[in-house]
C-alpha cells in the first residue's frame, strides 16, 4: 500500500463548520477598510491590532489546553479559523507561527515551566515567535545548519546566523534549530530546538526587502548570545526528530493553497461581469476550481492524521508541493487572461492585487522547504529513489 493510499476523505465536523458564520461576520467589520491589494498578504501580513481582538475572541490557541490559556478545542476548530482568515485576506502574521508551531511544539516537548510561561502569552496574542531554520548557504537543506549553541556553566552561547525569518522584526522570541554538539559533517545528529528572546544582547535582526517592496523577511545575527538552561525545548540532539514533526503543520495547511485566493476572487468577481465574462476565463476559473477542491480534500485528511497523533510528513510534502504549484499558477494564468483582452477597462484594485500577487509568487514555492527538497522527500516516501 502506498504512503497516500492512506488518505481517506474527511470531513470537518458540523461543530467546527458552525463557527464559519461567526468569524465571517467579525472579520468583515474588523476588514473592511483593507484594499485586496492589501489583504492579499494575508498570513505574511501583520497586525498586532487584530491579533489581539482575535485572542480576546479566542481564536488563538484555540486548540491548547485551557489550564494554559488555549481554548480546548479540536484542531478542526483551527482549521476554519485559518480557512475563513485566508480566504478574506486577514492580516494574522503577528501570531500566525506561535500560534500554528511554537506554541504547540513547546507544549508537545517543553518543560512545565515553558508551558507556563510562553503558552499563556501566545494565547493573548501578546508573544509572537519566528522560525530559525534557514542558514545562508543551507536553503532546505536543514541538516546541514551550523549555527552553534555551545553548553557552558550558564546555559548555551549562540552564535551564527538565519536567514528568511519571516516577521522576525516584528517578534519577541524565536525557536531556533541549532548545532549543540559535532559539525555539519554530523547531519541529523547533534541538532538541538532552543527558544531565543530576540531583545538579548548580541540579537541583531535585520530585515530584508523583496520584490514586492515588502520586509517581512529578515536575516538575524548571533553574536556570544547567552542563553540560559532553560531555553532548550525536548532533548540536547533530539532536534531533528522534532523539527520534522514541527514540519508537518507547516507544510499541509490551507496556507499551502490559499496564498493567491483574494487574486483569485477579485478576478472571479470580474469575470462575473458581463464586461469581464469571457468563455477562455470561465474556463480557467473552471481548470482552478478542479485543481482546488482536491488539494482541499488532501489537506483536511492530512489534519484529521495529526488530529490522530500521526506525523504524514510526505503527505504534508506533497500537498505543499502541489498546492504552492497552484498558487503559482493562479497569477500568471489570471496575468495571461487580462492582458489577452482588447479595449478594456480592467478595475485599478484588480491589477493592484495583480501586481502584488505575481511579485510574492516565486517565495510560494521556497517558503516552508524548496520544490526540489520536496519532491525527493516524495519520490523516497513513494520508494521511487
Amino acid at each position: 500500500m502506498s504512503t497516500l493510499d492512506s488518505l481517506a476523505l474527511t470531513r470537518i465536523p458540523p461543530e467546527d463548520e458552525a463557527l464559519r458564520a461567526e468569524v465571517r461576520a467579525f472579520l468583515a467589520g474588523a476588514i473592511a477598510e483593507l484594499p485586496a491589494h492589501i489583504r492579499a498578504r494575508s498570513w505574511g501580513g501583520y497586525s498586532s491590532e487584530l491579533s489581539r481582538k482575535l485572542a480576546a475572541r479566542g481564536w488563538i490557541g484555540v486548540t491548547l489546553p485551557k489550564e494554559y490559556g488555549g481554548g480546548g478545542r479540536s484542531a478542526f476548530t483551527r482549521y476554519v479559523l485559518v480557512e475563513e482568515f485566508l480566504a478574506c485576506g486577514a492580516p494574522v502574521g503577528s501570531h500566525w507561527i506561535a500560534d500554528r508551531q511554537s506554541a504547540p511544539l513547546i507544549l508537545k516537548y517543553g518543560t512545565e515551566a515553558q508551558k507556563q510561561f510562553y503558552i499563556p502569552k501566545v494565547c493573548r496574542g501578546e508573544a509572537f515567535f519566528c522560525i530559525g531554520m534557514s542558514e545562508p548557504g543551507s536553503g532546505s537543506d536543514l541538516a546541514s545548519v551550523r549555527t552553534r549553541a555551545t553548553p557552558n556553566d550558564q546555559g548555551f552561547v549562540l552564535n551564527g546566523q538565519k536567514i528568511w525569518t519571516t516577521n522576525a522584526h516584528h517578534c519577541q522570541f524565536m525557536i531556533a534549530l541549532v548545532r549543540t554538539s559535532g559539525s555539519s559533517k554530523d547531519r541529523h545528529k547533534g541538532l538541538s530546538q532552543v527558544i531565543v528572546d530576540l531583545k538579548l544582547p548580541g540579537v541583531t535582526v535585520r530585515p530584508i526587502e523583496d520584490l514586492s517592496g515588502d520586509s517581512h523577511f529578515c536575516e538575524v545575527f548571533f553574536d556570544n548570545v547567552q542563553l540560559g538552561p532553560d531555553a532548550l525545548i525536548g532533548a540536547e540532539g533530539q532536534g531533528w526528530e522534532q523539527v520534522t514533526a514541527e514540519l508537518a503543520f507547516e507544510r499541509s495547511g490551507p496556507e499551502r493553497l490559499f496564498s493567491s485566493i483574494v487574486l483569485f476572487d477579485q478576478w472571479l468577481d470580474y469575470v462575473r461581469t458581463p464586461q469581464g465574462r469571457t468563455e477562455s476565463a470561465q474556463r480557467l476559473a473552471g481548470q482552478v476550481l478542479t485543481q482546488l477542491a482536491p488539494l482541499r480534500a488532501m489537506s483536511v485528511a492530512i489534519q484529521d492524521k495529526l488530529v490522530r497523533g500521526e506525523s504524514p510528513i510526505v503527505e504534508a510534502a506533497l500537498v505543499k508541493e502541489l498546492g504552492t504549484t497552484l498558487e503559482q499558477m493562479i497569477p500568471a494564468a489570471i496575468a495571461d487572461d487580462l492582458f489577452a483582452r482588447e479595449a478594456e477597462d480592467v478595475p485599478v484594485e484588480l491589477l493592484m492585487t495583480l501586481k502584488y500577487v505575481t511579485e510574492a509568487s516565486p517565495s510560494f514555492s521556497l517558503r516552508g522547504g524548496t520544490r526540489d527538497i520536496l519532491r525527493g522527500m516524495i519520490a523516497r516516501g513513494l520508494g521511487l529513489r
